[in-house]
Formats: structure tokens, sequence, C-alpha cells
């Protein structure tokens, strides 16, 4: 039995993008992987299944793989657009998509959240229009990491004058070349701000591995799901700075990170169950092309 406060920090963490690179599986074998993923013991590690909204009508012919037992649940990908105008354009096509989405039956099928790509010149009341057409729906909204704070700083904006917060930020953690990798200092820097802000984030691309480490097929390091998770929950309850965050984000050692039945602590710094899982509302998921990958490299360190 894995630890209490592994089982805190991972819970529901990993959204399965098997559709995208490295991977880039067709949908079928895909879903299928999903399938098989819910019936597995970890199935408490896995959140969404990341589906293009343009793959949804697509996606209908494989429900008959899930079971009120065995859900899919969606985390719902909406098209990258590269101005305001064609964002708008992009929110209500996938809020349509995702109205029609959920005629199915939603003890099976359901979507957890969209996530949407946020052009450079959306400004406040375009988010304001974009929560008019997509409801009360969780939405993290991507921007590149160099622009990370003061994307968190509008969408919290946002969310600091309506009734309920359903804005988050998406924050690009690698990808399949050296250079799609932002730096500790940056992931630091969204970690910080997210935290003082008090605002959902989500993570994407590059976090298979547990502890940063470097890989040879991407030429450089790549960050750990441990050290991007942990930092962030550690962040926003001791109130680290960047500083520190880059501390962790950066540690490589394995044994700098302990997990019990009563604390996740990190070197000297440490959280307890209850506070973990409160801060969990604030540090939701991370997109993976892989669930085997995760799994196995935690096995490989006795950790599950």
């Amino acid at each position: 039995m894995s630890a209490a406060s592994l089982r805190a920090l991972l819970d529901q963490a990993i959204d399965y993008a098997g559709m995208f690179p490295p991977c880039a599986l067709a949908l079928e074998p895909a879903l299928r992987n999903q399938a098989s993923y819910v019936r597995s013991p970890e199935t408490w590690m896995l959140n969404g299944f990341v589906l293009p909204v343009g793959q949804f009508d697509a996606s209908t012919q494989f429900f008959s793989e899930f079971d009120s037992q065995h859900r899919l649940r969606v985390a719902a990908l909406g098209p990258k657009t590269t101005n305001a105008d064609a964002f708008l354009d992009g929110v209500a096509n996938a809020a349509t998509a995702i109205r029609s989405f959920s005629r199915y039956d939603t003890a099976v099928v359901s979507i957890s959240h969209l996530e949407m790509f946020l052009p450079d010149d959306v400004d406040s009341a375009c988010l304001k229009e974009a929560s008019v057409i997509s409801g009360e729906l969780p939405v993290f909204w991507e921007a590149p990491p160099e622009a990370a704070e003061q994307t968190i700083a509008l969408i919290a904006g946002h969310n600091s004058d309506e009734d309920t917060a359903t804005f988050g930020y998406k924050l690009r953690t690698g990808g399949v070349t050296a250079d799609a990798f932002p730096t500790s200092a940056q992931i630091a820097r969204a970690l910080v701000a997210a935290a003082t802000q008090q605002l959902p984030i989500k993570f994407t691309a590059g976090l298979h591995h547990p502890i940063r480490q470097f890989r040879d097929e991407v030429k450089t390091k790549m960050h750990g799901f441990l050290n991007v998770l942990g930092a962030a929950v550690l962040a926003v309850e001791h109130r680290w700075n960047a500083d520190q965050a880059v501390t962790m984000l950066d540690d490589e050692d394995p044994r700098s990170f302990s997990f019990t039945d009563d604390f996740f602590s990190w070197r000297d710094w440490k959280i307890d169950i209850e506070r973990l899982q409160s801060r969990r509302e604030f540090v939701k998921s991370f997109g993976s092309c892989s669930f085997d990958e995760p799994r196995d490299d935690l096995r490989a360190l006795n950790l599950l």
C-alpha cells in the first residue's frame, strides 16, 4: 500500500494525453488504454482523458468500453487560436461541442474541465465574454511560461470579479525537444504567483518521471512531477519565494522526498495530510502522454 501522503499528492493528478507527442496514439488505442487504466489498481492517480473537442463525435463509438464503475472523465481541449476574435469563436465552438457531449449518460461519461490556449491580445473584457460563453465549467487557460505571471494576474483579476471562480492557469512544462522545457526559475515564478493569488494551476507535457533527471531522448533535464507538484503545494503552504521553489525543482535526489501516512516532506519542509489535501484544491493535475512511465518509475523508487 502506498503511503497516504503520496496518495494525497497524486490523487487524480494525471490527465492521460496518449493522443499527443511523443506517444501520439490514434483515438481508438488511446481510449482503449484509458479503459484499461480506469480498471487498474492505480486508477486513483488518473484524472481526465485529454480529448480535443474536434474528436468528441468520433469518440462516442468507444463509450461502450466504460461503465458507471469505470467512468470516462474527459479533459476537453479547445482549439489553439492566435487572436482574441478567433479565441472567442473557439470558446463558443468548444461550448457547443461540450453541450452536445453532455447528452450522453453522465454516469458513464463526463467532462471535468476545458483547457485552451490564451492568445496575447486577450484582455479582461475578452475573458469576461469567454466566461459567459463557457458557463460554470472549470477552464484552464494556457499561456507561455514567460508570460505566466502576467497571465495569472489577469485570470486572478477576472476571478475576483466573479461570483464563481472557474478559471485557472495551465503551464507547459516540457515537450519533445530541449527548447520546449521552461527553466526551473520560470516554473517557480508561476508556482509562487499562483500560490499568492490562490489561483488553480495545472501542468502539461514533460512530466513523465517523478524526479528531475537528464533524459537522452530530449537532450536536456526533464522536470519531475514530484518536484513540480510538491513545490506547488509547499510554496502555497509555506509562502515560499521563487528562489526556494527553484531549489526544490532542481533537486535530483529521490532521498530528499519522504512520504509517510502522516506527512509529505522535502528535506526539512513538510506538510501534513489534511493540509496537503486542502492545497491540492489549487494544484490540480498534469497532462502526460504516458500513464505507464509515471507508475513504473514510482515502483522503481519503492513508492508505489
